[in-house]
């Protein structure tokens, strides 16, 4: 953010000075947490999207036989990815015009540049922004606690077939383990009335061993982590936000122009 309307600034304080009160003027905490956004919200996206498509084809798979009984289930994915595609368009806009308000404020609370001045208007902005900022955090914390869902779907899946695959080595008969079942129905991924809606026994620990399963797996904990990365950045927006404002407030009150 350089004066370009004050060439004079440079000459007279050499580059180097020039160089310092350029950094002076950067957002550290927004420009971390812009990177902090677009690495969480990528993560979430990529993974949440591909994740979403190989949970249909498990349960399409092994779940379900009539197409009737996951077409709900379809719907809702194919939408849930249509949110996708808006909510990573959203936030990559949303975290740019959240970094140029951090350098306007930044450089008014240092005044760095002369021409970087708050108004009235401009703190009204940069409250709006606060505001803002604040409520899709508290919105964000209600995904990334949704996102933790499917992470426990799979753990317990997971888990089960452990137990399966202990019970098999220690009982010599199948009917030892064979009641150990995992239902999706439960989940509601499938109507009560979908046929089969579980799968027990070694079929489930045949399904576990499963490349598609293992890989669906690890996209959800790679959406569950993007989350909370972004999760993350919105507080450092929020943390920084609110330092700014009320140093402009704080000068405002003081009788110091800024």
């Amino acid at each position: 953010m350089f004066p370009v309307r004050q060439p004079w600034l440079c000459k007279a304080l050499g580059c180097y000075d020039c160089c310092i009160r350029c950094l002076g003027a950067v957002p550290y905490p927004s420009l971390v947490a812009t990177l902090l956004c677009f690495a969480g919200m990528a993560l979430f996206c990529g993974s949440g999207h591909e994740a979403l498509t190989q949970t249909e084809v498990l349960v399409e798979a092994h779940f379900a036989r009539n197409i009737q009984d996951y077409a709900a289930m379809a719907s809702f994915i194919k939408y849930f990815q249509y949110v996708i595609y808006g909510l990573a368009s959203f936030f990559f806009l949303y975290c740019i015009l959240l970094l140029a308000e951090g350098f306007y404020t930044t450089s008014a609370v240092k005044q760095t540049f002369g021409e970087f001045r708050s108004t009235q208007c401009g703190r009204c902005l940069s409250l709006t922004f606060l505001i803002v900022t604040y409520i899709l955090a508290v919105i964000w914390l209600a995904v990334f606690a949704f996102t933790a869902v499917p992470v426990f779907f799979f753990f317990n899946t997971a888990q089960t077939c452990h137990n399966i695959n202990i019970l098999a080595e220690t009982t010599p008969s199948i009917n030892q383990h064979a009641w150990v079942c995992m239902d999706a129905r439960q989940y509601g991924l499938l109507p009560w009335n979908a046929m089969p809606g579980k799968v027990c026994g070694m079929t489930l620990a045949a399904i576990c061993k499963t490349k598609e399963f293992h890989v669906t797996y690890d996209l959800y904990i790679a959406a569950f982590a993007g989350a909370g990365i972004a999760l993350l950045a919105l507080f450092l927006y929020v943390v920084a936000s609110t330092y700014n404002y009320a140093v402009l407030r704080f000068l405002g009150r003081k009788g110091i122009r800024c």
